[in-house]
């Protein structure tokens, strides 16, 4: 599996992508909205609830973003699709995202990492409504490529992150569905590894496991609740580092720290991070 240092900065047409109000009820009941308490967040799971709006949870991005179909990676190599996890995620939203829209996109290579046993590849996005050209997302995503590294590349540096040295100001408690992952799934991202025991452990897995965005998902919605108070309009931008492997059924627990900003924050299953390094900034105009 070669890796092509030089398609750094090559940029991409991801085409346009387009949703509708059923797309972004699905999305919601993906990552966990209306449970334990079907009556909550009714907002962004129901369009015909007594006075109430549907809105769109901020995280939806993730789906739209690569619904297009156009994707950079052809330009770096030939990846086998078992050997990629989710490194990071980042969103930022400039705007509520509409209950239903179209969008084109744009994208480039914005990075290539040899981290030694692996490959890291970095991409950045923009989303733009296909009715007013206005920017709605922008998107900058990694995945580690294992056992693509040693090509002689850069290693590429961290940006500094701690976790404040204080109990956090709050701590959200998901509990994950059995089937949470058959759910998800249908919001495009059919990877069998989420839903296939037999290319799971191909992978090396016990079991199928849970998508990053997914977990990516329960976390924006505590960072919804608890720093915007609800409010999609407030969402700024959020990003995470993938820590480690979410299974299906398990309990998440979103650790928040408060900013003059937003927040930061981490999101662990028992004692292990499994979003780590989580920044969060709320939107101000």
């Amino acid at each position: 599996m070669a890796i092509n240092p030089d398609a750094v900065g090559r940029t991409y047409d991801a085409g346009s992508a387009s949703w509708t109000s059923t797309d972004a009820l699905l999305y919601a009941v993906g990552v966990g909205a209306g449970s334990p308490d079907p009556s909550v967040e009714l907002a962004f799971t129901t369009e015909n609830s007594h006075g109430v709006q549907q809105q769109v949870l901020p995280t939806f991005a993730v789906v739209v973003h690569g619904a297009g179909g156009g994707s950079p990676f052809s330009e770096v190599g030939e990846i086998e699709l078992a050997a990629i996890l989710h490194g990071s995620q980042k969103i930022v939203l400039h705007g509520p995202l509409p209950v239903e829209g179209k969008v084109t996109e744009t994208g480039k290579i914005s990075g290539i990492h040899d981290k030694g046993r692996n490959a890291v590849i970095e991409t950045s996005a923009e989303l733009r409504s296909a009715d007013t050209g206005d920017l709605l997302v922008e998107t900058v995503s990694s995945i580690v490529v294992q056992g693509a590294g040693g090509f002689g590349g850069e290693r590429g540096s961290t940006p500094p992150w701690a976790a404040p040295e204080r109990e956090p100001d709050v701590t959200v408690r998901h509990v994950t569905r059995p089937e949470q992952a058959l759910i998800y799934r249908l919001n495009g991202d059919r990877n069998p590894l989420h839903a296939d025991p037999w290319f799971a452990r191909q992978a090396g897995l016990e079991k199928p496991i849970l998508h990053g965005l997914c977990t990516y998902g329960f976390a924006g919605r505590a960072l919804l609740q608890e720093v915007c108070g609800g409010d999609p309009a407030t969402f700024g931008s959020m990003e995470v580092r993938f820590a480690a492997t979410v299974f299906p059924g398990d309990t998440l627990d979103t650790a928040i720290w408060l900013t003059d900003e937003g927040a930061l924050f981490q999101t662990r299953v028992g004692d292990r991070v499994v979003l780590d390094r989580g920044t969060f900034t709320k939107r101000t105009a």
